[in-house]
């Protein structure tokens, strides 16, 4: 049955096709769900270092005295 998502056509490196044709076997997927999942994961880590950087320059504009006390934060 054919799906209706969308395709990507790519050319990988000999080497680097092994080694997802590798991983495919290893974990008994097809090549396709294997890709899949691993372009997945490489755009859960670049969201991981774009989160990092934000954190990392508001953390330079951070000012404890303009902070909330955690109580100020957690009244009830």
């Amino acid at each position: 049955m054919p799906t209706k998502n969308p395709r990507i056509n790519v050319v990988l490196e000999k080497p680097l096709y092994n080694n997802v044709e590798r991983l495919a076997e290893r974990d008994g997927v097809s090549l396709s769900l294997k890709v899949r999942d691993l372009v997945k994961e490489a755009l859960e880590i670049e969201e991981d270092i774009g989160l990092a950087q934000l954190g990392e320059a508001r953390e330079k504009t951070f000012n404890r005295k303009k902070s909330l006390k955690h109580d100020e934060v957690w009244q009830r």
